[in-house]
């Protein structure tokens, strides 16, 4: 599967209708953007299972507003409906893939338990 363009048209729908969606925040202008272009268009092919979602952070400045982007590439990933990953920068093939891996490999509902305790933390103090 091609990597597939995001909006704020189909953004939420795409994230909603699969398990694991990996966004690659990037810019027509942006060198290490390019370099990194291949890459990423190649663990897209090599994983057909997974939403491979480019986001332009020219065009969809709201989606970049969003999620806090200050620099690109950045590599977000959200499974089931959390994000589980946040890096700036662009990523060699083996570390995408490893998180490729460490993605498909989290414990859900651990995750989620984990997310709640932090937040009853925050609450109590």
């Amino acid at each position: 599967m091609a990597t597939l363009e995001l909006t704020a048209d189909n953004f939420n729908e795409t994230v909603e209708q699969n398990p694991i969606v990996f966004l690659d925040f990037w810019a027509a202008w942006c060198g290490p953007c390019r370099n990194f272009a291949p890459t990423y268009e190649a663990a897209a092919e090599a994983n057909p299972d997974i939403v491979f979602g480019k986001v332009d952070t020219e065009a969809q400045q709201d989606l970049a507003a969003a999620f806090q982007i200050r620099s690109i590439p950045t590599i977000a990933v959200i499974r089931e409906g959390v994000m589980v990953f946040r890096e700036s920068g662009a990523l060699p093939a083996s570390a995408l893939n490893q998180v490729i891996e460490g993605v498909r490999g989290l414990d859900m509902d651990q995750v989620r338990a984990e997310i709640a305790q932090q937040q009853a933390d925050a609450q109590q103090g």
